[in-house]
């Protein structure tokens, strides 16, 4: 495994803000870290990169236990934080020369790292000079000169536009190919974009650990609210094709789940006309990933 994390908990003073977290990650996946502000995701992150001690629990990076092995775990881990510092003073190369010689590598890496991250159009300049976007890709540089086999990156495209936004996203997605990538972020979008599986995380507890696969399966999941003029059996509506599930919210509407990409209201107004009902009213409702994660995040309220 890439990453383990076995109940680990920390508390700023009476705040908890993580408790017996658990999960694992493997090698070369990419990961989506998700939370409301304050659930805890920075916090975590900031342990397994050693700049943040747990109170309980244990966790390991490429086999390195964060308490005991520091100088390890900074040399196989590339680390993004959500406030990317850099000198803005200094120019791109000068700047990637000095965290160079930080993690005591080859000069001719700053090159290669410069052409990895699309940074050559820029490089020339000081980095007070350049877009949030290139900014952005500075650190992801810095993070990948000593070529970590983990990258941990909080928050890697907040404030940017959208054009910095799809850039930054194939960027990652080509670094995660031969990489384990864990990444925090609030855009369900990005999620859908670059990760394998997503980790929910919500007031310091995990809520939801699955893969990419299966929620999306569940954000197809189609929602027809329809309301008939008269009272209908359940027998009759479990006829309807494709039915996961259904609910009769009140008197004569109902709420029909079906686990297909088809729409699925002619099929609902042929039933009615089959049956003799009328259909008063009928909204289409597709649940996508924003419902799933709002729904997930309220259960542990």
């Amino acid at each position: 495994m890439s990453i383990e994390v076995s109940g680990i908990s920390k508390s700023y003073g009476t705040q908890k803000a993580l408790d017996t977290v658990s999960f694992s990650i493997k090698k070369g996946e990419i990961v989506g870290f998700l939370g409301p502000n304050g659930a805890g995701k920075s916090t975590l992150m900031k342990i397994l990169t050693t700049y943040l001690t747990a109170d309980e629990g244990t966790a390991a990076v490429n086999g390195f236990d964060v308490k005991k092995q520091e100088n390890d775990i900074k040399k196989s881990v590339g680390y993004l934080p959500e406030h990317n510092p850099l000198y803005l003073d200094l120019y791109v190369r000068e700047y990637l020369a000095f965290n160079a010689a930080v993690h005591n590598v080859s000069k001719d890496r700053i090159e290669e790292v410069i052409l990895q991250t699309g940074l050559s159009p820029e490089s020339h300049k000081k980095i007070g000079e350049l877009s949030k976007g290139y900014r952005q890709r500075v650190g992801l540089a810095t993070a990948l000169l000593h070529n970590p086999d983990v990258l941990i990156l909080d928050e890697p495209t907040t404030g940017l536009d959208p054009n910095q936004l799809v850039e930054i996203r194939r960027l990652i997605t080509k670094i995660g190919k031969d990489k384990t990538v864990f990444l925090s972020t609030h855009i369900l979008q990005e999620v859908e974009a670059i990760c394998d599986r997503v980790i929910i995380i919500n007031k310091g507890k995990i809520v939801t650990d699955k893969n990419l696969k299966s929620l999306v399966k569940e954000a197809q999941d189609q929602v027809i609210e329809v309301e008939f003029d008269y009272r209908i059996e359940e027998v009759a509506v479990q006829q309807l094709p494709h039915l996961k599930a259904f609910k009769n919210t009140h008197d004569m509407l109902w709420e029909l789940t079906f686990e297909t990409e088809k729409d699925m209201r002619p099929v609902v107004f042929d039933f009615a006309h089959d049956n003799g009902l009328k259909i008063m009213q009928m909204n289409n409702k597709l649940k996508n990933l924003e419902q799933i994660f709002r729904e997930t995040t309220a259960v542990s309220k």
